[in-house]
């Protein structure tokens, strides 16, 4: 399919992204979900086998929907660059973010994009229930005075949210671009999601949960890959300089506190952070009170 096809005279093709790093059997059982769900709306898959060491994207040379999969392969790049680099292939006017360890229901695909179809969001969750226990159901997230996740409870129709969750969003193009996509300076896994999502808000763009379409999401003790805790701490700080006042990057450095922060912080400030503070702090249309205030998190 070629960039321009028209579904409706609305929607283009979907690009759907998956970043992929030692995840086993789920990327198959992700996929046969995915192709085995009817859909009105053309799309791609794109795969970024973010340097797996399982073997787990193999079986794609011989998949039978192999012909509407693209594979990218990394050496780890962290899933924040891998979705990136999914995007830099994509061919779609929509992406979908998800993770590889999903399953869908019947046209979640149609009904997730006809909010963004019809200019009411700029970029969309569905709910997200736990593959294990299905009762068990977020509906998007925001935020604690820890700045660690809370799920958000159901609300009746299209509603606001602080954060996408990473497992799956749709967003647009062109907000995805505009906002530059995941932060590249992140490294391996840690609030790539929250990023993103502040600074969709900021920079103007809506973000919403549509509560009607639900997809159900591997949730796992630990992850298939290393991840330390300077990292996680390295991507929150960054996080913080790009977009947060000094009040409350002190605050994010209190919460570091004994997390090796005499070594994390030097090392970010030599990365260029401050110039990409003030390069997003010219370009935003509002600011981290605002963001705060909106969500009433007590930050």
């Amino acid at each position: 399919m070629k960039r321009g096809d028209r579904y409706m005279n609305t929607a283009s093709l979907v690009s759907i992204i998956f970043p992929a790093k030692n995840e086993g059997i789920n990327v198959k059982q992700t996929l046969d979900s995915l192709f085995s769900t009817s859909s009105d709306i053309p799309f791609e898959v794109i795969i970024v086998d973010d340097g797996s060491s399982d073997g787990c994207c193999d079986f794609l040379k011989n998949y039978k929907e192999s012909a509407r999969i693209k594979t990218i392969t990394t050496k780890g790049v962290g899933p924040s660059n891998a979705r990136n680099m999914g995007a830099q292939q994509a061919s779609g006017d929509y992406y979908i973010f998800c993770d590889a360890h999903l399953k869908f229901e019947d046209k979640w695909i149609d009904r997730l994009l006809a909010p963004l179809l019809a200019k009411k969001t700029d970029a969309i969750t569905p709910a997200i229930a736990s593959m294990d226990h299905r009762r068990s159901i977020g509906f998007g997230q925001t935020l604690t005075p820890a700045l660690s996740i809370k799920w958000n409870k159901r609300q009746q129709g299209l509603f606001e949210t602080a954060v996408l969750p990473g497992g799956c969003f749709a967003i647009s193009r062109t907000a995805f671009e505009d906002v530059g996509g995941f932060e590249t300076g992140f490294v391996t896994w840690g609030h790539e999601d929250v990023e993103i999502s502040i600074k969709l808000w900021l920079f103007g763009y809506r973000c919403h949960v549509e509560p009607d379409v639900r997809v159900l999401h591997l949730f796992r003790r630990k992850h298939p890959y290393t991840v330390t805790f300077d990292d996680v701490s390295y991507n929150l700080l960054r996080m913080a300089y790009s977009h947060f006042n000094k009040t409350r990057i002190k605050k994010c450095k209190r919460l570091l506190r004994g997390r090796n922060i005499s070594q994390i912080e030097p090392k970010l400030l030599k990365s260029g952070i401050l110039k990409q503070r003030e390069e997003y702090f010219k370009k935003r249309k509002y600011d981290d009170d605002w963001y705060f205030k909106k969500f009433n998190i007590n930050f």
